[in-house]
């Protein structure tokens, strides 16, 4: 599976922002697709990510309510909706999948054998 992560800028505080993780070469309807950012020098933490099953979501608690995680099948895309975004939002953006995540690690990186590229997110006034 070949992942391209997209939307990604520069925005003001309280701002909004759409990211895309579009795939090919495999089916995101069938598999976890989970959302990572990663500060320059920190670790890379998890973010949101919707189940392969049924399509629940799961939200880091740093963006719960502020964050929605969302699919498009037709699209074989996964969006995360970013609102009210404030400096502590910027990072680079990760989307990550996997045929094989178990709810117990779906908020671990190393349970993602495909990764995109990344996109940048800067929230500054």
């Amino acid at each position: 599976v070949q992942l391209q992560a997209s939307g990604g800028g520069l925005v003001q505080p309280g701002s909004s922002l759409r990211l895309s993780c579009a795939a090919s070469g495999g089916t995101l309807s069938r598999q976890t697709v989970a959302w990572f950012r990663q500060v320059p020098g920190m670790d890379r933490n998890f973010v949101a990510a919707i189940f392969r099953s049924y399509g629940r979501e799961y939200y880091a608690d740093a963006v719960k309510g502020r964050f929605t995680i969302s699919r498009d099948n037709a699209r074989n895309t996964v969006y995360l909706q970013m609102n009210s975004l404030t400096p502590e939002d910027t990072a680079v953006y990760y989307c990550a999948t996997d045929p094989s995540v178990i709810m117990s690690s779906l908020a671990s990186q190393t349970a993602y054998a495909y990764w995109g590229q990344g996109t940048l997110v800067t929230v500054s006034s």
